[in-house]
């Protein structure tokens, strides 16, 4: 297991250049792909959805986790 410092130290770093290295990813996609340009509305609807599905589920299993530790 991880201790505090070093999750917070992932969050605070990790976090944004992982969203950095999907926006370039994103970027280059578009640059470099014909089938993300000729569909611009479900490539950008699927790159929203790919974080949001993430950081949805990770709260929820930890809204699981502090709820079932109540009990």
């Amino acid at each position: 297991m991880m201790d505090a410092d070093t999750k917070f130290a992932l969050l605070v770093i990790g976090l944004p250049l992982g969203g950095l290295v999907y926006c370039a990813l994103g970027i280059a996609l578009m640059i470099f792909s014909p089938t993300v340009r000729e569909h611009p509305l479900v490539s950008g609807m699927l790159f929203l959805l790919i974080p949001l599905v993430i950081a949805a589920s990770i709260w929820i299993r930890a809204s699981a986790k502090a709820y079932s530790s109540v009990d």
